[in-house]
């Protein structure tokens, strides 16, 4: 199975910048998407970013953090990136990355474990 290992967290002042990394092993899907989720105590996992694996560099973000985050993608080294700056108090919580691929009309959802980043 595709396996996600993440790094990266930790804590940081508000305003301050932290990058996290992914890196996904077995990914041999031809479709897929690369995605990093974050989740606050008491709230549900939101998507915040995601990139299309299709060599595109096509990217998606959510409003909350659109402008401050950028997402990336290594394909050679299978390491997907999460660039956060302007960090704010709310951006608090556990972040995963997520591999969503498509094989014979099925789609498979994979997560990494979370790393944990704390603005304060």
């Amino acid at each position: 199975d595709v396996q996600l290992v993440e790094s990266g967290g930790g804590s940081v002042q508000a305003g301050g910048s932290l990058k996290l990394s992914c890196v996904a092993s077995k990914l041999y899907y031809d479709t897929y998407c690369l995605a990093w989720f974050r989740q606050a105590p008491g709230n549900m996992r939101e998507g915040i970013a995601r990139i299309e694996g299709d060599g595109s560099g096509t990217t998606t973000y959510a409003d909350s953090v659109r402008g401050r985050f950028t997402i990336s993608y290594d394909p050679d080294a299978k390491t997907l990136s999460l660039q956060m700056d302007s960090l704010k108090p709310d951006d608090s919580g556990v972040y995963y990355c997520a591999a969503v691929a498509w094989y014979m009309e099925s789609q498979y959802t994979y997560w990494g474990r979370g790393t944990q980043v704390t603005v304060s």
